[in-house]
């Protein structure tokens, strides 16, 4: 009898040792949400590389939860919200334990119920339009800062270069017109005046009446409040139709690729921008593997999006299991832990608790940071 309860026990310790072992072996499938098609491809694809790179590393490291490896599955959204309901879906049905990226904020928006729904946490590595955040059934984390801290130092920019008529343009998007109605709002509450407050179709290629009615209100800067594909051409015309004053563009125009479309137009433009690899001295070591992995470099989103991947994992580790209410707490919990872009902690309504952009001017074809 003794003998068969040691034989039992043997066989026991056995079949947990291949349970424990099988459990270690199975991944942890996280989604990546972004556009790879599009006019923000560009964008898309970068946070894609950035996200990977990060989970390779993770999983070269040993992985999470003692052993388990990261499996990366895609969603495109295209910036377009019914596609990023279809891609949100897609990867829900996948059981994904978390959700990395999202740019575009009006496709975002859409996913946040589907995500809420499902109980899957989300850490929103771009999107940053105030919109976001009563949509937020509380299992999303932006660690971008959000659209009012961009008013604010949009603000203050223009301020600081003595302007007081300002004209402001976006697409009547949840990213752009929510960047344009906060910064009118605080440009107007500080005595100045908004003198144009254009709104335009987004692919629209001739900004004739448009450059005109700028002109004609006596703008002194004008603030372009969407993203880099049409901003690069109103840019252009703005300037080949003779208008002299200050522009800057918002978070949304930070690409390289808009002195592609802009040309010597983008010379002296100002962009509002999230912290990029260029200007963050801990992202040396990431701008190389960036490179080595993906013979480009990382563009405006990647700090952000490698940032996004390793937040999760960290919390995924600090939950010690994949169960969603723990890795919520986990990310909540977040004090100040050090990433590529900046210390991480959040308000109460899931928002970085500080404002991270900064003021970058075109220079010889490239972003520079901004000295005043």
């Amino acid at each position: 009898m003794k003998k068969f309860v040691k034989l039992a026990t043997v066989a026991a310790a056995v079949n947990l040792i291949t349970a424990t072992s099988a459990w270690a072996a199975e991944p942890i499938v996280i989604g990546m949400q972004a556009p790879t098609t599009g006019s923000e491809a560009t964008y898309g694809q970068d946070m894609f590389n950035a996200i990977s790179l990060a989970a390779e590393e993770i999983n070269a490291d040993g992985g999470l939860l003692g052993g388990r490896q990261i499996e990366l599955v895609s969603g495109d959204t295209a910036c377009d919200p019914q596609q990023s309901v279809n891609a949100a879906s897609r990867l829900a049905s996948q059981e994904v334990v978390g959700v990395v990226g999202g740019y575009c904020s009006g496709a975002t928006q859409p996913t946040l119920k589907i995500y809420g729904d499902a109980d899957i946490p989300f850490v929103i590595v771009a999107a940053n339009s105030t919109q976001l955040i009563p949509a937020n059934p509380g299992n999303a984390f932006m660690i971008n800062s959000t659209g009012a801290d961009q008013a604010k130092t949009a603000v203050d920019f223009f301020a600081g270069q003595d302007i007081d008529k300002l004209a402001i343009v976006n697409q009547g998007d949840a990213y752009s017109q929510d960047l344009a109605d906060l910064t009118r709002d605080d440009w107007e509450k500080a005595g100045h005046t908004i003198s144009a407050f254009e709104v335009v179709n987004k692919g629209e290629q001739d900004f004739s009446a448009l450059v005109n009615s700028i002109r004609n209100s006596g703008a002194e800067a004008v603030f372009w409040t969407a993203y880099y594909a049409d901003g690069g051409l109103l840019i252009r015309q703005l300037r080949q139709r003779g208008f002299q004053g200050i522009i800057a563009v918002g978070d949304g125009s930070n690409s390289p690729q808009l002195f592609d479309i802009a040309g010597r137009a983008a010379e002296g433009v100002y962009a509002f921008s999230n912290p990029t690899a260029d200007f963050l001295p801990a992202a040396k070591t990431f701008i190389s593997n960036y490179e080595t992995a993906y013979d480009t470099a990382p563009g405006p989103y990647a700090p952000l999006a490698y940032d996004g991947m390793q937040l999760m994992a960290w919390a995924i580790n600090k939950a010690g299991s994949t169960d969603a209410d723990a890795i919520i707490q986990a990310l909540a919990s977040a004090d100040g832990e050090a990433w590529l872009a900046g210390p991480i902690s959040f308000t109460p309504q899931h928002t970085l608790a500080r404002s991270n952009f900064v003021v970058l001017e075109g220079q010889d074809g490239k972003w520079i940071r901004y000295q005043p």
